[in-house]
């Protein structure tokens, strides 16, 4: 698959915190937190995504499947995760994965950082001591990046996750340019966008705002 530059990040106009980039394999991470953490960021999204593979590796049928997998108790945590999203969203685990990496890693960052933004293709973890602005990027809509949430995560973390049925690479089925759902956990919130998007928005509708909170 062909890396597709994030360019909508070149838009965050705060600059009080610092900002870094971390890569492996298909996950591209926008991280912005009060110190650099790129070292414990890189190590952190490794082991959890081995958790991941070596899951898959087991079990080849968690990766393709696109309706609810059986819950595992065994499973780690991230996998549990996943597993529960994808049964309470009646979509597959792997609709849940970037949130779930997402959620996972800012739990395990904010150990280094009380302020903490993770964007893992356009799934958020967002943890901040103060009201956060966040746009949503819906492509060639014309409401892309005209809608602005104002997210106040100062008590806890909390997910914001969009997902596009016209926009990235993501399997959909809808006609959606964005759908975003707001959710204290990252993984139901990703899990969320792809069930509205597949299931509920088939038909062309020119102009319209779907915001779910969950």
């Amino acid at each position: 698959m062909d890396y597709q530059e994030r360019t909508y990040r070149n838009l965050i106009r705060d600059k009080d915190l610092v900002s870094f980039q971390i890569l492996e394999e298909e996950s591209d991470l926008f991280i912005r937190s009060t110190k650099n953490l790129k070292f414990f960021a890189q190590q952190a999204l490794s082991f959890f995504r081995r958790q991941i593979k070596d899951y898959i590796a087991k079990h080849p049928l968690f990766k393709e499947i696109l309706f609810p997998y059986p819950i595992d108790k065994s499973a780690l945590e991230i996998i549990q995760s996943m597993l529960t999203a994808a049964s309470q969203c009646n979509v597959g685990p792997m609709a849940a994965v970037a949130g779930a990496i997402a959620e996972f890693m800012g739990r395990e960052l904010l150990k280094y950082s009380e302020e903490l933004i993770i964007e893992n293709g356009g799934d958020i973890f967002l943890k901040s001591n103060k009201i956060r602005k966040v746009s949503i990027f819906a492509g060639n809509s014309p409401l892309s990046q005209k809608i602005i949430l104002e997210i106040d995560s100062k008590k806890d973390y909390i997910g914001i996750c969009t997902s596009s049925g016209t926009v990235g690479p993501s399997l959909s089925f809808g006609l959606a340019d964005a759908v975003t759902v707001i959710a204290p956990s990252i993984s139901l919130a990703d899990a969320a966008t792809t069930a509205i998007i597949g299931n509920k928005i088939k038909k062309d509708i020119k102009i319209g705002l779907i915001l779910h909170r969950v």
